[in-house]
């Protein structure tokens, strides 16, 4: 059994992570990870806190060792988390330039179906539509 880890807080630190538990604005790992520092700083173990958490001890203690490494940038998740575009800015400025410059109109099968074609950038056509509307692409309302 690994030992058990024990958080100790300044006044400043548990004044911060309590009102980052409750901040609407903030992710809800952020604010389950703050709460985990809080409770285990005040005497809560990793057993203890898996189970209120509904999580393994493993995860309990990442959280706690984040901490000790990264203080409060470490309930943060790192950047690059989460699957990486599958299409380049000159990909998406292709389609703007193909919206913009050609005589006909585009749905977003067709420009799914060109970009698959000539860029080789393969992108569903639901997809493409909420690009299109995300980025409101030249606002002439394209699907």
């Amino acid at each position: 059994m690994p030992a058990p880890i024990r958080i100790r807080l300044s006044a400043a630190e548990e004044q911060t992570l309590s009102a980052l538990r409750t901040a609407d604005c903030v992710p809800q790992r952020v604010r389950d990870r703050a709460h985990i520092i809080l409770l285990n700083a005040r005497g809560r173990n990793a057993p203890d806190l898996a189970e209120i958490f509904e999580c393994r001890q493993d995860t309990v203690r990442g959280t706690l060792k984040r901490w000790q490494q990264g203080g409060l940038g470490g309930l943060w998740d790192a950047k690059g988390r989460g699957r990486k575009a599958s299409y380049t800015a000159a990909d998406w400025a292709c389609v703007e330039q193909w919206l913009n410059e050609d005589e006909r109109t585009y749905n977003s099968t067709q420009l799914a179906h060109r970009l698959q074609e000539e860029r080789n950038v393969k992108l569903s056509s639901a997809h493409v539509r909420r690009l299109l509307k995300k980025n409101d692409t030249d606002g002439s309302g394209h699907e």
